[in-house]
């Protein structure tokens, strides 16, 4: 089951499920592009090589450090399931992921102030059971789940593959990619977990 406070619980070899939305529940992706450049944000931050900015300034580095499982980006809320192999890389990306992003929308949109409602929420994840129904409930986030373009469902399914994106601590708990096509579709259990989800992010 998940703990409930990230900042005391930012442990080595923990996974982590990761929620944030709009203040006030606004937007945060409006068109296409947004969702991109959100991605390119993870990206850039866990690729095998280190990038630099137009001045050659090195961004955070966090590939080994920090491993993204699964991903969901809706209109106005963002989920993300990851394994920290070393304390301290979570906070380190999500800063420098959610910093970024806000300086890219706000100046898009021609806008000021607090993209995000607060700090973004983090659960402790210790139960392999309630991890599997995580990466599920995140997947099933969209109504038009199977087809949602922003979601890391397709790296499940063996449809894409990006070294930045790593749902293998995940899919070996399953015997092959139409197994857990399955799992997604089978909701006997979802209602319970999906309430058990809701509950732990309220309380955050």
């Amino acid at each position: 089951m998940p703990g409930r406070n990230i900042l005391k619980q930012d442990v080595e070899g923990g996974f982590y499920h990761i929620y944030n939305r709009g203040v006030y529940k606004r937007q945060i992706f409006i068109e296409p592009k947004d969702y991109a450049v959100f991605l390119n944000l993870l990206k850039r931050y866990l690729s095998v090589e280190a990038q630099k900015d137009r001045n050659g300034i090195l961004y955070p580095h966090l590939y080994g450090k920090l491993e993204l499982l699964s991903f969901c980006l809706m209109p106005n809320h963002l989920h993300l399931l990851i394994y920290q192999n070393e304390a301290g890389s979570m906070q380190k990306l999500m800063r420098a992921a959610l910093t970024s992003y806000s300086k890219y929308f706000n100046k898009t949109y021609n806008r000021r102030g607090p993209l995000f409602e607060s700090r973004y929420k983090a659960s402790l994840i210790s139960d392999q059971s309630y991890l599997e129904h995580i990466s599920r409930y995140i997947h099933l986030n969209p109504k038009g789940w199977r087809k949602h373009s922003y979601s890391s469902l397709p790296y499940f399914l063996g449809e894409y593959q990006a070294e930045w994106v790593k749902p293998q601590k995940i899919t070996e708990m399953f015997s092959s990619h139409m197994d857990y096509l399955k799992f997604i579709e089978d909701y006997q259990d979802y209602k319970k977990m999906l309430d058990e989800i809701k509950l732990e992010l309220a309380a955050g």
